[in-house]
């Protein structure tokens, strides 16, 4: 179950660390909001609420923002915000998921088109690339805050899938129904976790050995993570790690 993640190179090329922090401050408040509009306001009786909250917090995100978000999510707004998905294809045949929170859905499908059309992508239906990912709930923890084996234990007792260390933390992978279970166990632990969410894993990926491809793909991604509406891009993109380095971020 231990091991290292061969997601690795998929989901960790950030650049732009100044810019991108900005926008994360807009994800962050959006995904409150989204969350208080799917249940209760409490985030006591609304996990994805609390999971939210968590994740503002650990980004030092003002606090009146995120009222604010939790007021205009519970119907105290006239602004509202609504979860979409988005399917499609990048170069070399890489499947590619996007989600999005938005106050004008016809807006934004022009925006996430035009990105795909753009960058020699293709626009897809509901349903053309999800069925090659499964929905899972993730958590990160420091590796300095705990002895793997004792997490191991934790974890694996809760309804875990898998555990795997990467460089400063351990990231522990749940089924998308478990991810709360998991985080409330360690939580009963007192272990502190850096953070949780729900992501799509790919059931196998596409690997790209043309630099040229991969820049494309990688150029695509770029762009419809900077779109203001796109919460977050999974793709099942598989390049080698020595033609990474040579990419710039």
């Amino acid at each position: 179950m231990a091991g290292h993640s061969q997601f690795k190179n998929i989901m960790h090329r950030k650049g732009r660390q100044d810019a991108k922090r900005a926008r994360e401050f807009t994800r962050l408040i959006r995904e409150v909001q989204v969350a208080a509009r799917s249940g209760l306001p409490d985030p006591t009786a609304n996990p994805r609420l609390r999971s939210a909250l968590q994740a503002a917090r650990a980004a030092n995100v003002p606090k009146e923002n995120v009222e604010r978000a939790i007021r205009r999510g519970s119907g105290a707004d006239d602004e509202a915000y609504e979860e979409v998905r988005y399917e499609g294809y990048g170069p070399g045949g890489v499947a590619i998921i996007v989600e999005a929170a938005t106050d004008n859905k016809n807006r934004t499908a022009a925006e996430v088109r035009s990105i795909f059309t753009k960058n020699n992508g293709n626009l897809g239906s509901a349903g053309s690339v999800s069925y090659m990912f499964h929905k899972k709930g993730q958590i990160m923890v420091g590796r300095s805050s705990i002895d793997e084996d004792r997490l191991l234990e934790l974890v694996l007792d809760a309804g875990a899938e898998e555990l795997t260390s990467e460089e400063d933390q351990y990231l522990i992978t749940t089924s998308h129904d478990r991810l709360y279970a998991v985080a409330d166990a360690l939580k009963r632990a007192n272990v502190t976790t850096d953070g949780q969410k729900f992501t799509f894993i790919p059931d196998s990926t596409v690997p790209v050995a043309n630099e040229d491809v991969a820049r494309q793909v990688l150029r695509l991604c770029d762009a419809l993570e900077d779109d203001d509406d796109v919460q977050n891009v999974y793709s099942n993109l598989d390049i080698p790690d020595e033609m990474l380095a040579k990419l710039p971020a």
